[in-house]
């Protein structure tokens, strides 16, 4: 993975952390052998077909929009995946980003599209193993978290557009605005902005604003902000780029304020303790799909091979957050502050 700004500044963290402490065996579809004999009808017979018991497949989606648009999406993408793996695969669609977690911990689902920051959460408490990365239609393997506003609200007026200094103007009148976040396990909705924009500038987005909502999908905090029902929210490149086709006239209402260090795209996992040859099964079709049809919809052109290190600069930056807020924390004594930032610098040199 290219390593970006957002992966240099997680990087880096080491040296802050210690200051403050001082204070397969199955595969896919087989082919033919040299003698033409067919190992799949092989294989069938004998009773040896990969993972038998394992009829069905359930196929989590994060929230980030209304499930009647994500099904709209997905659904063509899934029918294919059906078709190559040749058993079904039925989508599963929550209300939360927790939903798609806990369902993999569960073991409801085998194998789901997460976020970064929703990803290393099930990855600790679900079984989740990444395997694939979303590459963009333009071939970028990033995007962008955005704090965004309506574009007739009066502080449009006081923001340097072409700087992006929204958040300066956010922080300093914090006490006069209302704010949501989308969801607490997603990245560029809540992780990303809570460490760049508040608890690097020790504030405490729970306290600073008049009002504080999560709004629950991306698509809910683009509407929030095009309906004047909050003065600022988070959102993400990729949800704009959305917005815009699903509904023109609210994007038309949204002006972005800040824009995040670059973001690494989404990863594709399945639940670690499922059989080898139904992991090969997945990354086969994952790494060889090429039909634009279901994925143009989605915005992507393919899936490149990852593994679960590929999101580490996603948990150092939640490491960097939880970092900041604990240094903010007037309710801590200086001995309880450093104990707890010595033991999330051992986490991060874990990561190095």
């Amino acid at each position: 993975m290219t390593y970006s700004t957002l992966t240099r500044v997680a990087a880096r963290l080491t040296l802050l952390v210690t200051g403050a402490a001082l204070i397969a065996s199955c595969g896919g579809t087989p082919t033919p052998d040299e003698s033409g004999s067919d190992t799949t009808a092989t294989a069938e017979a004998s009773g040896d077909a990969c993972a038998p018991e394992i009829a069905e497949i359930d196929f989590g989606i994060i929230s980030t929009e209304s499930q009647t648009n994500l099904e709209e999406l997905w659904e063509p993408f899934l029918a294919l995946m059906s078709e190559e793996m040749g058993r079904p695969v039925n989508s599963f669609y929550a209300t939360d980003y927790a939903g798609v977690i806990e369902a993999m911990g569960a073991g409801k689902i085998q194998i789901a599209w997460y976020g970064g920051k929703s990803y290393i959460e099930a990855a600790k408490r679900s079984g989740a193993e990444a395997f694939a990365q979303t590459v963009d239609s333009d071939g970028s393997k990033g995007y962008y978290a955005h704090l965004v506003t309506n574009v007739d609200n009066p502080i449009v007026s006081e923001i340097d557009l072409e700087a992006g200094d929204g958040d300066r103007y956010v922080i300093e009148n914090a006490a006069e605005l209302t704010f949501a976040f989308n969801d607490p396990n997603s990245t560029s909705g809540f992780l990303v902005p809570s460490y760049y924009v508040f608890a690097q500038n020790g504030v405490n987005p729970n306290e600073a604003f008049s009002e504080l909502i999560f709004a629950g999908s991306h698509e809910a905090t683009a509407q929030a902000v095009a309906n004047n029902q909050v003065d600022v929210a988070t959102n993400n490149s990729e949800s704009m780029s959305r917005l815009q086709k699903t509904d023109a006239e609210a994007f038309e209402q949204v002006q972005i304020i800040w824009t995040s260090p670059l973001i690494p795209s989404d990863p594709i996992a399945y639940k670690s303790d499922l059989p080898d040859c139904l992991k090969e099964e997945f990354q086969d079709f994952f790494y060889n799909i090429s039909d634009e049809s279901v994925l143009g919809p989605l915005d992507w052109s393919r899936f490149d091979e990852a593994g679960d290190e590929d999101w580490n600069p996603i948990r150092e930056l939640d490491i960097a957050r939880k970092i900041e807020e604990i240094k903010n924390d007037g309710a801590l004594s200086e001995d309880d502050k450093t104990a707890k930032i010595k033991e999330l610098g051992k986490q991060l040199e874990e990561l190095q």
